[in-house]
């Protein structure tokens, strides 16, 4: 019989936030925003928990988050400052397993399943790095615990901030149940809007659905619901995972349908791919366009190519052909961004494995 596997993922709590809570005393216990400049056109990267009281969250155009919220103190992000702490959060993962899985600056998993401290208890683990984190930083984070990725990463959800929640394998048929379809991590909005319409609305409803059935509403993605609905998810916590795109993109000052100012500032966006791809040694062999109108509706077209390319002249011919399929010129752009993914490595032309970044 295989050994039973104990995960942890730690979130950081409301992370750019806390941090400007931390350096800047005056602003703890208020609502702070960490974005753009509500008066030109910027948007929302973290809020504090006394932001989000008043309905504010990332992603949200800045301006509203101010209607929302006219007290918040807003902040631009310091990207160097959060790299700082991130890096002595992750110092403190290794004092206890080098399985750890980085998904971004402020969370990762950890297998602890084997530990450094030799200690059978994933609980004890997750408290005793919680307590590391606050006295090495002075910033609290949230844990889960259980036996696979999914559901330690639910755990970490379920009592923020500064707490820890864990799902015993026992329990988590009962729990995912009860839990509403929206809970579910890996089950997005529009995803979220068909199951309901499907009459889907917590993990019980799920689970009565055939794999087949499922695989027929939402493709590939039908059996994974399948699975960690019954509580299976056998994905490894992964030190290293590959880099599966490079891209860049940008807000505009101003919409605009200017093809001129609009193919000005494609060319610069190609240009930073390229130089993003000269630095990390490879080539990519998809092209992506990304385009946000006016309304925040959005859309991306992507071609892929027999050969991989690289340098910002060959990414521009193509995106000159997928403009094409697009209303750029006919309404208002807002965002503009350029991505290559299907990427290879330039020196023997294998696909690319790269420890993915922090950020």
């Amino acid at each position: 019989m295989s050994e039973q596997r104990k995960i942890i993922h730690i979130d950081m709590d409301a992370f750019y936030a806390s941090v400007e809570q931390l350096d800047r005393p005056h602003l703890r216990h208020k609502p702070v925003i960490v974005g753009g400049n509500p008066q030109k056109r910027g948007v929302v990267a973290a809020c504090s928990y006394e932001a989000r009281k008043y309905g504010v969250h990332s992603a949200m155009p800045s301006s509203t988050a101010a209607r929302l919220c006219p007290q918040a103190v807003f902040t631009s992000p310091r990207m160097q400052r959060y790299k700082e702490i991130s890096a002595q959060v992750m110092s403190i993962f290794t004092e206890f397993t080098e399985l750890i899985e980085p998904l971004s600056l402020d969370e990762a998993y950890l297998d602890v399943t084997r530990n450094r401290e030799k200690n059978p208890s994933a609980t004890r683990i997750a408290e005793k790095i919680r307590q590391r984190i606050y006295s090495t930083t002075g910033l609290t984070a949230s844990a889960g615990v259980s036996y696979n990725k999914f559901l330690a990463k639910i755990a970490s959800d379920l009592n923020k901030p500064d707490g820890i929640s864990i799902i015993l394998p026992r329990e988590a048929l009962s729990f995912l149940d009860r839990l509403a379809i929206g809970k579910f991590h890996g089950v997005g909005r529009a995803t979220e809007k068909k199951m309901l319409r499907l009459g889907i609305t917590c993990g019980g409803d799920l689970r009565r659905f055939s794999k087949e059935d499922l695989l027929f509403h939402f493709g590939r993605s039908g059996a994974f619901f399948y699975d960690i609905v019954r509580g299976k998810d056998d994905r490894p916590v992964q030190s290293t995972r590959e880099r599966k795109s490079i891209g860049s993109e940008t807000t505009l000052e101003n919409d605009t349908s200017d093809t001129e100012k609009i193919r000005e500032i494609l060319a610069h966006l190609a240009a930073k791919v390229e130089r993003a791809l000269q630095a990390k040694k490879c080539l990519g062999s998809c092209v992506t366009l990304k385009v946000r109108y006016h309304d925040f509706s959005t859309i991306t077209r992507s071609t892929t190519l027999p050969a991989p390319i690289s340098t910002s002249t060959e990414i521009l011919a193509q995106i000159d052909l997928l403009r094409h399929d697009t209303e750029i010129g006919k309404r208002k752009i807002r965002l503009l961004g350029i991505t290559l993914s299907k990427l290879t490595d330039t020196r023997n032309r294998r696909p690319v494995q790269l420890p993915l970044p922090f950020d």
